[in-house]
């Protein structure tokens, strides 16, 4: 059997960390990388059994990067705090772990909206690779949305990966807007080219992919929310673009 590490980055999540740090007992190492939390989110950490490092903050990628590169075992299992691993999941990894056949491992991410677990559109089954051999793969270094990119063959395991958040809806969308600024920065940076067609008809692919076509609508309003939200970052991702763009100018 190979070896697993868990791998947490964390910045003040001592009230979501315990139900994560628990769903992950199966694993033969939990390790936390903190960025410097003031709600002792390090010591309650320590307190429930995970070795605990502290790293300055260096963006999404870069830190998770950098932890990953901490584990003491190449296989690394990467959520966050307010992640679970269902008991489904958790007993498909343990059963992959018995001989890996491949490099990595995706599963299904279930979220959790306004009280709701999302079962459909962009809220299911949001497929996510977190589960890699580091000797294979890494995390991207984009701002935002990060990815682990890997070289070789990937494979899906049963079982869902619980997203618990809990964040009121003016929580939500500030990270939401935050994201969108992030993500203006890096076309502007990868030199891409505003355009007011796009702009429009971005937040309109969006709609009709997630809310008509994976049948976001069987969500109910929770789901036609988390739906116009994100048509409403695919908008604004180009708006701050184009906002660049005069402000260089001018």
């Amino acid at each position: 059997m190979s070896s697993l590490s868990a791998v947490i980055i964390t910045l003040n999540e001592s009230r979501r960390l315990p139900a994560c740090l628990a769903s992950l007992a199966f694993c033969q190492e939990i390790l936390v990388v903190d960025s410097g939390s003031q709600d002792g989110t390090q010591d309650l950490a320590k307190h429930l059994g995970a070795r605990v490092l502290q790293q300055d903050w260096l963006g999404f990628g870069a830190q998770k990067q950098w932890a990953v590169g901490q584990a003491n075992f190449d296989w690394v299992l990467c959520i966050d705090a307010d992640e679970v691993v269902s008991e489904a999941l958790a007993a498909s990894i343990q059963a992959a772990m018995q001989q890996p056949e491949v490099h990595a491992y995706r599963f299904a991410r279930c979220n959790r909206f306004l009280g709701r677990q999302l079962r459909h559109g962009e809220g299911y089954p949001d497929w996510s690779l977190r589960l890699f051999n580091r000797q294979f793969g890494a995390w991207s270094q984009d701002a935002v949305h990060e990815k682990v990119e890997v070289q070789g063959k990937v494979a899906k395991l049963e079982g869902d990966l619980l997203h618990e958040s809990e964040e009121t809806l003016a929580h939500y969308v500030a990270k939401q807007n935050r994201y969108t600024s992030l993500q203006a920065e890096s076309l502007a940076a990868q030199g891409a080219k505003y355009s007011a067609m796009r702009m429009l008809t971005s937040p309109l692919f969006r709609f009709f992919r997630f809310y008509l076509f994976r049948l976001g609508f069987l969500d109910g309003k929770e789901g036609l929310i988390h739906t116009l939200i994100g048509c409403q970052n695919s908008f604004f991702k180009y708006a701050k673009l184009y906002e660049q763009k005069i402000r260089k100018s001018g």
